[in-house]
């Protein structure tokens, strides 16, 4: 069975209040209280937009469920945490985290981040098959352009350079996708944060690991990066010559 969102927390009472307010709203919504029952939700055949993962569960820790979850999905997975240290923030979004969300949360803040991620994988998707289209429609050019070198493919969540295919985490691939639209001219900071992240009040810290990991990715030498470069003071662009 599909569901736009699965949460993973033992404290019971509150994914199960979670799950029914984000129901009032039209979002469908699964909850499960371990990490065992998580990984059991994937291997039954279900599948989920979205992942809200508590950190301390009480048969194993939500960095281990992120970990195995990225061996072979590439869907977005939003932390749910009273942890508070700037370190465990760090980790989370380090290993393939997308979000860091404290508890306690606002249940009408967590639902607008759940469903600005839920719109962006609508948009996202919308994207790759006109793009499909359109590449159909240009099959017959000869040579390649720079738009051709450069293809951001939804279905596989990966960015396609010069016919090798890189895989991309959720988030990465929303940040990525985010420059491709506004290629060739300087994104502010304060746009990303509101196309990428749905608000404006993460610190540049988060925007750097994400950055930083794609550059890993897709540049040839992520310390003088071609690609996308860095905008001091302002925010980034991404130029495909």
């Amino acid at each position: 069975m599909h569901y736009n969102c699965l949460i993973v927390d033992d404290e019971i009472e509150l994914a199960k209040m979670t799950a029914e307010y984000f129901r009032m709203f039209d979002v469908s919504t699964e909850y499960v209280d371990s990490a065992a029952s998580c990984l059991t939700f994937f291997e039954e055949g279900n599948t989920t937009d979205l992942v809200l993962l508590d950190i301390n569960l009480g048969d194993g820790s939500g960095f281990d469920v992120c970990k195995k979850l990225r061996e072979d999905m590439q869907l977005p997975i939003l932390f749910i945490s009273a942890r508070q240290s700037d370190d465990d923030v760090l980790i989370a979004l380090s290993i393939g985290g997308d979000d860091y969300i404290k508890k306690p949360y606002s249940l009408s803040i967590l639902l607008a981040k759940v469903k600005v991620n839920l719109k962006r994988i609508a948009q996202m998707k919308e994207a790759t098959t006109s793009g499909d289209a359109a590449s159909a429609s240009d099959n017959g050019d000869e040579g390649a352009s720079p738009s051709k070198d450069f293809i951001m493919d939804y279905p596989t969540m990966s960015v396609i350079i010069k016919g090798n295919s890189i895989p991309l985490k959720a988030k990465e691939y929303a940040l990525l996708n985010c420059l491709y639209q506004y290629k060739g001219t300087i994104v502010k900071k304060e746009v990303l944060f509101d196309e990428v992240w749905g608000d404006t009040f993460f610190s540049d810290s988060t925007l750097n690991v994400h950055i930083r990991k794609l550059r890993e990715k897709i540049e040839e030498n992520p310390n003088e990066p071609k690609l996308i470069k860095t905008v001091w003071g302002t925010g980034y662009i991404l130029e495909l010559s």
